[in-house]
């Protein structure tokens, strides 16, 4: 019976290059989710965490793809492994740093420079090289029409992104999936121009939904999750209190990102609220909210750092604290049994 399925939503916070962390975690978690027991009704994600989830829903929904092969493909052709990319990267790396520490250097906006139009060009290239966009808006197209024809359970897709001159919050469903919408959740102000969709000009997901969480109770055409696991890049707590420029900049980073992923978590525990207290419709259920968490105290810079051996490390880090995360869960889920006293 169905309702003896658990339904599981996956939602990728941003972070840049530390979504690789996201990435390996998800290699781990969808082998997992595949089993019979589970239903997913959807991905969700912002900036890097918008790219993992296109790649995870992708490569789940699409037959001849696998979704761990699909994300190892696309980050091993992120890292910078050839001399140009690898001064690059390191020149970019390093200036950041030294603006993070309060180093006085000139200024310019992405439209006074070609890095940021270069930036955006091979991301685009490195987008379009692993999805088949067109591809993604037919299945999600057919995903639509079986879930209101059928009883089934598909995953939705869902990426965010923020209008700049108005400040409206938008996310892009799988239908309107394309090249520009991944770039608009990933354009990180200060080193893309805003991308223009559908006549808007959309910023870095990061300042709506980080990732969105609620709408996956809120749209009528996606089941109510039993749970969300969030892979959570920005650590909660941080072990001192910063008091250097950089550390500052590395801490308001975080909680920047961290403050729209709790809003979004805050609006699910006051649904949850009213579901025991029996306010709600049937359709609504308890979500659990259980996190997959990255909480490594790496600088703001690195979210930019391609190096190999960063990517490398973080994918490994990711599949590990998954792994640990369904081993928890599993052990949560035991009945414990109890003894007797002779």
């Amino acid at each position: 019976m169905r309702d003896e399925h658990t339904k599981i939503a996956i939602a990728c916070q941003g972070g840049g290059s530390h979504t690789a962390f996201t990435a390996g975690a998800l290699q781990r978690l969808l082998p997992e989710i595949a089993r019979p027991e589970y239903d997913l009704v959807g991905f969700s994600g912002t900036s890097g965490g918008a790219i993992c989830a296109l790649l995870g829903w992708y490569g789940h929904v699409d037959p001849d793809l696998s979704p761990g092969a699909l994300l190892g493909e696309f980050w091993t052709d992120l890292k910078a492994t050839t001399p140009a990319d690898r001064f690059v990267n390191d020149f970019t790396v390093g200036l950041i740093e030294l603006r993070t520490m309060g180093v006085g250097l000139p200024q310019y906006s992405p439209s006074q420079t070609p890095a940021g139009r270069m930036a955006e060009r091979e991301l685009r290239s490195l987008l379009e090289r692993h999805i088949d966009f067109e591809r993604v808006r037919s299945l999600s197209d057919t995903i639509r029409d079986r879930r209101q024809s059928e009883d089934v359970v598909l995953p939705a897709l869902l990426v965010s992104a923020i209008e700049v001159l108005t400040g409206d919050f938008r996310v892009f469903r799988g239908h309107e999936m394309s090249a520009d919408t991944v770039l608009a959740s990933a354009a990180e102000p200060g080193i893309f121009d805003a991308v223009d969709v559908d006549g808007g000009h959309y910023w870095d997901g990061l300042f709506s939904k980080n990732p969105p969480v609620r709408d996956f109770s809120m749209s009528d055409d996606i089941p109510d999750p039993d749970e969300v696991w969030l892979i959570q890049i920005n650590p909660s707590t941080r072990s001192n209190v910063p008091r250097s420029q950089a550390e500052i900049a590395d801490r308001r980073n975080e909680l920047g990102g961290n403050t729209a992923l709790e809003q979004e978590v805050e609006f699910i525990e006051q649904v949850n609220e009213w579901v025991d207290a029996g306010y709600l419709p049937d359709r609504y259920t308890h979500t659990d909210i259980r996190r997959v968490r990255f909480d490594e105290e790496l600088r703001w810079s690195t979210k930019l750092d391609r190096s190999p051996d960063l990517i490398d490390e973080l994918f490994r880090t990711g599949r590990e604290r998954a792994g640990s995360f369904l081993a928890d869960r599993a052990a949560d889920a035991r009945p414990t049994n109890y003894s007797e006293d002779p």
